[in-house]
């Protein structure tokens, strides 16, 4: 199986367990980028609806492309009844947009897994002049808030995680100037998370590597993540930080 669709082999967990984003990012993301019901959207890869709620909330022409066929079906069943719902069920590298346009094209935790000359010079084709496009990433830190968990959920990684596959994906945000885009900004906006150990684990087996891997590995890779966090109290903490990365197409 491709790498990049291993996701779509457990639509349910993801849409339980994946992080939503924080409501301060979408604010500023839709007052830069200009979104009303008069814009039309692109978001890339959505999965199973993780950042569309805000955006699809403001009457806006949107649009998705996916590329997973069982989030194609939840994202249907989600929001298929909305008027202002467009769904392109195909992969975006070789998906052809025609004439079409946008205001605006957004992706959380999807770009980086487009080759990044596609991603950049697609995204710039596909936007309208003083078009944004908005790059969304999560980075959880569990270490800060319990030194000692994490060095005792280390030891677990160092004996067990073992995958099929590893998540090697060079790609950065920041070259998209090179490919013609203006104004890159990079903001950052914090929350905590607190999940119980049931809660981290299921997260964890959402994170695209942790899902290759095989037996005799995977049983005692994610008991050991659930006894670390049972063994210091039953929870975690995570000190999260959301990144919202944009760039505009000149006028």
């Amino acid at each position: 199986m491709e790498f990049r669709r291993i996701f779509d082999t457990i639509p349910e967990r993801f849409d339980k367990y994946r992080v939503r984003y924080c409501p301060e990012l979408f604010a500023q993301f839709l007052s830069m980028a200009h979104i009303t019901e008069k814009s039309s959207v692109l978001e890339l890869g959505p999965g199973t609806g993780q950042a569309t709620d805000p955006v699809l909330d403001t009457g806006c022409d949107y649009h998705a492309i996916e590329i997973g066929d069982n989030f194609c079906k939840v994202l249907l069943d989600k929001y298929g009844s909305r008027q202002n719902f467009s769904l392109i069920h195909d992969d975006f590298i070789t998906h052809d947009f025609g004439q079409q346009r946008f205001d605006a094209i957004y992706s959380a935790a999807t770009i980086q897994w487009i080759p990044e000359d596609v991603a950049f010079s697609k995204t710039f084709a596909l936007l309208k002049p003083g078009g944004m496009l908005a790059m969304i990433k999560l980075q959880g830190d569990y270490r800060t808030p319990n030194e000692a968990l994490y060095r005792r959920i280390q030891q677990v990684y160092d004996a067990w995680h073992k995958p099929a596959m590893t998540y090697r994906i060079q790609f950065s945000y920041e070259n998209a100037v090179n490919y013609g885009f203006v104004d890159f900004q990079r903001q950052e906006f914090h929350r905590t998370r607190v999940l119980t150990s049931d809660e981290y684990v299921n997260y964890c087996g959402t994170h695209s590597d942790h899902l290759t891997i095989p037996e005799p590995y995977k049983t005692p890779f994610f008991t050991g993540l659930r006894k670390a966090v049972d063994d210091f109290g039953g929870t975690i903490v995570f000190h999260d930080t959301y990144l919202l990365m944009t760039v505009r197409k000149p006028l």
